[in-house]
């Protein structure tokens, strides 16, 4: 499956596969009122934005077997909340890649993928391709949030090498309080 940078063009089929991947994965943790008035067009806008910022988040997606512009999946990440002050290298216009500081951290802010391309291999090949790009971005670590009750998402990143370092916050998310814990991952 062909991995690349994300691109502006991109945002409606990442949107679409955002909505329908929190539809399907999230229907035991929140409300399905919540759920069902999640909207693509929305949710496009707002990747359509990140998309064309060149400080925004270094987003890759897998390409559907449906062909060119099918989005499979899609990952995202840009260096941890707090450590913003790093710099885009002088090919970050081009590459869409972050520079860091050698102990800057990465946070792995997102990873999708379409409900029918669960189990197939897609969100492992994106990870991977996104922990390789955090490594050559010169990032040292990186980290995520979970929700502690999304026992799929922790299993997968378990079997990834990440681990809960014990941090955990509760967040209000489509009207319900939901904790999640935050994992690491050494990537140098």
């Amino acid at each position: 499956m062909p991995i690349r940078h994300a691109l502006p063009s991109d945002a409606a089929a990442i949107a679409a596969v955002h909505v329908r991947s929190w539809q399907a994965a999230y229907r035991d943790l929140l409300p399905a009122p919540y759920l069902d008035a999640l909207d693509p067009a929305e949710r496009a806008a707002a990747w359509r934005e990140r998309l064309a910022d060149p400080g925004g988040p270094v987003v890759l997606v897998a390409e559907g077997a449906a062909g060119a512009g099918a989005v499979d999946a899609f990952v995202a990440f840009r260096a941890w909340r707090g450590e913003e002050a790093a710099e885009p290298s002088a090919t970050a216009t081009a590459t869409a890649e972050l520079s860091a500081t050698a102990t800057a951290t990465a946070e792995l802010s997102a990873l999708y993928a379409a409900p029918e391309a669960w189990g197939r291999g897609v969100g492992r090949a994106l990870l991977a391709s996104a922990v390789e790009a955090m490594r050559a971005a010169g990032f040292q670590e990186a980290g995520l949030w979970v929700f502690e009750d999304n026992a799929r998402a922790r299993a997968f990143y378990e079997a990834a090498g990440w681990n809960p370092d014990g941090e955990a916050v509760v967040e209000e998310t489509g009207g319900r309080e939901l904790r999640e814990l935050r994992y690491r991952l050494s990537i140098s």
